[in-house]
């Protein structure tokens, strides 16, 4: 018997805007599993806990550790303090965190994610499931992307599921299979370039972007990277960026930070686009936050016949922290919620580790 659990998901996204809450009522109904959505909040980093979070990388590994435990505490005192603000006291069951990435290269059977698990259920007294990649590594997957079960089982009205959020990915049925990878940069290139260029975290609706002219000699350069060329599953890190898309963004920045933004974002609507020809795919649901830069959503419409969907701000905001709530309702009640035909992996699994809260 499926245990109905009211379950707050926590997501921290590469982009790095902040921490993503999600309450949601969790059930299954006639063999379908459905969700009620209660409250949804992103809480925004400081810039010390934003900057210890991007260099995290860098750190040793005593640093690190202190870090983990740290952020652990954090996610805990900003869920205590969401169930306070929405009157949830003693009707959340069970967190389900995402954590932050902060090494990810399955190749190498590495897959990192920072936020204490312990940490979180000691400060909420709140049983918390946590570092859900890192079984699937270890039986040979990608450990990523996890979201298409969600996409699966609660969005099947939808043929298939886009996400825009640091990096792009995608999900969809194919041979009565779901598959799903990553495409190609979405939010994390363009933030670092707005941040760098002008302070500001996001380039609003695209308007910056909007504003520059394409190089083609760029455009050509980023749509021959080799990684486009690989079949599924695959999955993109922070550490191919660094070794791969900004080198090349580094041989043109003579040019203006406009010019560079406008050519990333034909780069990546071309590739998202390519993809939804190549399978054919008649409608596509977009959430996060790259969903709101309207002139990178004009930019694919006009490259695809695909009908783009955008849903209500709830979704296209917490979308992934929904699904990670999803993620541990399954893990509770002992259901696969990692799937094989997704990441490579020799089998479909229960990923997430369970942390009891001390007392």
């Amino acid at each position: 018997m499926i245990q109905e659990l009211t379950v707050i998901g926590v997501m921290s996204g590469t982009s790095l805007d902040g921490l993503d809450l999600c309450a949601v009522k969790l059930w299954q109904e006639n063999a379908r599993y459905n969700y009620e959505f209660i409250a949804g909040e992103t809480i925004p980093y400081s810039d010390q806990l934003r900057n210890s979070l991007g260099s995290a990388m860098q750190l040793s590994q005593e640093s690190l550790q202190a870090l983990d435990h740290y952020y652990g505490f954090h996610i805990g005192v900003e869920v205590q303090n969401f169930i306070m603000r929405n009157q949830l006291k003693g009707k959340v069951q069970l967190i389900g965190s995402h954590g932050h990435t902060v090494f990810h290269e399955p190749n190498k059977k590495i897959t990192y994610q920072l936020g204490d698990g312990q940490a979180i259920a000691n400060e909420t007294g709140i049983e918390t499931i946590n570092d859900f990649r890192i079984k699937d590594v270890q039986l040979g997957g990608q450990g990523a992307p996890l979201v298409p079960i969600g996409d699966k089982l609660l969005f099947s009205e939808f043929e298939s599921c886009l996400n825009l959020g640091g990096i792009a990915n995608v999900s969809f049925d194919k041979n009565d299979q779901r598959i799903a990878y990553d495409l190609c940069p979405a939010n994390l290139p363009i933030n670092k370039l707005m941040f760098e260029s002008f302070t500001k975290y996001y380039d609003q609706n695209g308007e910056t972007a909007r504003l520059g002219k394409i190089i083609i000699a760029l455009l050509e350069e980023l749509n021959a990277l080799e990684y486009y060329r690989q079949d599924p599953p695959k999955s993109l890190g922070v550490e191919w960026l660094n070794a791969n898309f900004y080198p090349i963004l580094q041989k043109y920045d003579q040019e203006s930070t406009e010019d560079i933004l406008k050519t990333i974002v034909e780069h990546e609507t071309y590739i998202i686009a390519k993809e939804f020809e190549k399978y054919a795919i008649s409608s596509c649901l977009v959430t996060g936050g790259g969903a709101y830069n309207t002139f990178f959503m004009e930019s694919l419409q006009s490259k695809t016949s695909t009908k783009i969907e955008i849903p209500k701000s709830e979704l296209i905001e917490f979308k992934e922290a929904l699904i990670f709530a999803f993620l541990a309702f399954l893990n509770f009640n002992n259901q696969i919620n990692t799937l094989r035909s997704v990441t490579g992996a020799k089998e479909d699994s229960i990923g997430g580790k369970r942390y009891t809260p001390l007392t």
